[in-house]
């Protein structure tokens, strides 16, 4: 009985852009899932396609998320296969021309300017031991 409900939720779930939004959650938020709207996006596109911001992502009308889709495509904003190919040929252009942000990329280190000594984990990865850390313990003996 639990795989039929699954199943009736997954249908309810309203699709924009060829994203699956999350349905008991207001739009406003809901549209911040697709990639490349964010939420000033979010909120002209509700504006343009005239939607309550407040209203919950499954109580939509096929009206509705027709106009928010619609809406979506007259702003022009780039969203989630499109953008993404983009960002991509941006990072391989840098790389190619080989400035200072392509080769933090090619390196695999923050483009930005942060510090690296000792923070930036999340980019570099975690720490292995260098050299042989217990040998101190081993001469003691």
């Amino acid at each position: 009985m639990q795989s039929q409900s699954t199943n009736k939720d997954k249908d309810n779930m309203p699709r924009i852009v060829g994203i699956d939004v999350p349905e008991k959650k207001r739009i406003e938020i809901s549209l911040r899932y697709i990639y490349g709207i964010g939420p000033t996006n979010a909120k002209l596109i509700l504006k343009t396609a005239k939607v309550d911001e407040n209203k919950r992502a499954n109580t939509l009308t096929e009206a509705e998320l027709a106009d928010i889709r619609t809406a979506i495509e007259k702003h022009g904003i780039m969203v989630e296969g499109e953008l993404r190919r983009i960002v991509v040929q941006n990072i391989k252009r840098l790389k190619d021309i080989q400035s200072y942000r392509g080769t933090r990329h090619q390196k695999n280190l923050p483009v930005r300017g942060q510090n690296t000594q000792k923070n930036a984990r999340t980019k570099r990865g975690k720490t292995s031991a260098v050299g042989g850390a217990n040998k101190k313990a081993e001469s003691k003996k």
